[in-house]
């Protein structure tokens, strides 16, 4: 079996954390290195405690937590709401370092071809249906199906933010609705509002990397004349409006531009947020409320929380 190692920079006080947080996404074990954790060898308390002061020199300055995952079909996403979390920890004013993050190669092969073998079909809702582009699959009568490869940008389907996400969409949208994606990935949601009926999807992502991905995806399932991919932050490089946002995020950023969002969604539009862990729940509430939404549904799947959400007008 071959793996993927995820290494993280932290601090003594944060190693817990993200040890915690590594292992509430699937990680098989974490191991922390920690200068704190080897004895002064100028102060020696015990035989056992006779240290090589070349040990010490060859520690990390930062706390390092390493762990070790299966690279199945989930693992990107994973990967991805891991970065989530951890700017989420950041925001929270602890002292937790950089919370760099690292994946080092599996031992035989390429992990980004590997996990491949585990991504099968699966249905998302009523009528999505999720393909690999790799795989068959026998359409039935009413699917909509979304044949994806999300590579290494986030968005596979497989994690419950990006699963809720799809099915509120499938609830909220009637036909002919123009949409905006906030942190498209690999363009899933975008995708998968144009065949639930969205007349003109507007999909955005900070990451060039998942644009370029987005794309790809985008051009695969014939959708270039009614979804546009485009690299921004947020909506900065936005004068459109929406009759539906939807933005798989984090609490954070959904709580900064809730209120600005007021300008690109017209009044009555809907507002689909995820990306949001249990314990930020309360905070996007009231966050949303303040900036005139009404919520109309919350789902919780997991450690993870979405949300649909009117704007009055």
């Amino acid at each position: 079996m071959d793996w993927v190692e995820l290494t993280i920079h932290t601090t003594t006080l944060g190693a817990d954390i993200v040890s915690e947080a590594l292992m509430r996404q699937g990680a098989t074990g974490t191991m922390v290195e920690d200068r704190a954790d080897i004895p002064d060898p100028d102060k020696p308390n015990g035989i056992w405690e006779i240290i090589d002061p070349k040990l010490l020199d060859a520690m990390p300055e930062d706390v390092l937590v390493h762990a070790w995952f299966e690279p199945d079909a989930a693992f990107a996403d994973r990967a991805r709401a891991l970065r989530l979390h951890l700017d989420e920890l950041k925001a929270c004013g602890m002292d937790v370092g950089s919370l760099t993050m690292t994946a080092a190669d599996v031992r035989d092969e390429d992990w980004s071809e590997v996990w491949k073998q585990f991504y099968k079909p699966f249905r998302a809702g009523k009528s999505l249906v999720v393909k690999p582009t790799w795989e068959h699959y026998e359409a039935q009568p009413g699917d909509r199906v979304i044949e994806i490869d999300p590579g290494m940008a986030f968005g596979s389907g497989t994690h419950e933010t990006t699963g809720m996400c799809m099915e509120l969409l499938e609830e909220a949208l009637r036909g002919g609705e123009r949409v905006i994606d906030v942190g498209t990935g690999s363009g899933i949601l975008a995708i998968g509002a144009a065949l639930l009926g969205a007349k003109d999807v507007t999909a955005i992502d900070i990451d060039p990397t998942a644009v370029k991905v987005a794309r790809e995806n985008i051009a695969h399932n014939g959708l270039e004349d009614r979804v546009t991919a485009m690299e921004g932050n947020l909506l900065d490089k936005l004068d459109i409006t929406c009759d539906l946002c939807v933005a798989n995020i984090i609490a954070d950023v959904i709580c900064m531009f809730a209120q600005p969002l007021n300008s690109h969604i017209v009044p009555g539009g809907l507002f689909i947020c995820s990306g949001i862990i249990k314990e930020r729940e309360q905070d996007v509430a009231d966050a949303l409320t303040a900036a005139n939404y009404t919520i109309l549904k919350i789902c919780r799947k997991g450690e993870w929380v979405a949300m649909l959400s009117r704007r009055h007008g």
